[in-house]
């Protein structure tokens, strides 16, 4: 059976600014559900996406700003990182791990500029939400085998 992951949910403090805040990334509006009871719910995804982000009132019991380790992915790490300036968002240079693996939390172990061979899954930008949400955007111009 398939299971795939549609649906990420992130604790926010304001509703409408993260709205705006993702809309301006570029993000698709898909629902913008108000019940009435103070149960709110908005959800957005990314171009290109199969998973969205839901946040809102009444969705999560987690702090604003809580969530790390999002991630998404581009073929361009560079010009993701141009877009994401362009448009307004605080975001990190360009970097790579030193072992050239992954990335590790706190920034232990980065280094400056893009891997310097640029091997897929190697370079990345990191940048937050106006909450605090962390995510990641990492370089992927080919697939490791099986996926």
């Amino acid at each position: 059976m398939d299971m795939r992951l549609e649906v990420v949910v992130i604790p926010v403090a304001d509703v409408d600014r993260s709205k705006d805040f993702y809309k301006a990334l570029g993000w698709r509006l898909d629902a913008d559900f108000d019940a009435g009871d103070g149960f709110r719910v908005v959800q957005l995804t990314p171009p290109g996406s199969s998973c969205s982000v839901i946040f809102g009132n009444k969705v999560s019991s987690a702090a604003p700003g809580s969530a790390e380790g999002l991630h998404l992915v581009v073929s361009d790490i560079e010009a993701a990182r141009e877009e994401l300036a362009r448009g307004g968002v605080e975001v990190s240079e360009v970097f790579h791990d030193a072992a050239g693996v992954f990335h590790r939390a706190g920034g232990e172990n980065q280094v400056p500029g893009p891997d310097p061979e640029r091997r897929s899954y190697s370079s990345f930008v990191s940048f937050s939400d106006p909450d605090g949400n962390a995510w990641t955007v990492q370089e992927i111009t080919e697939r490791l085998p099986g996926r």
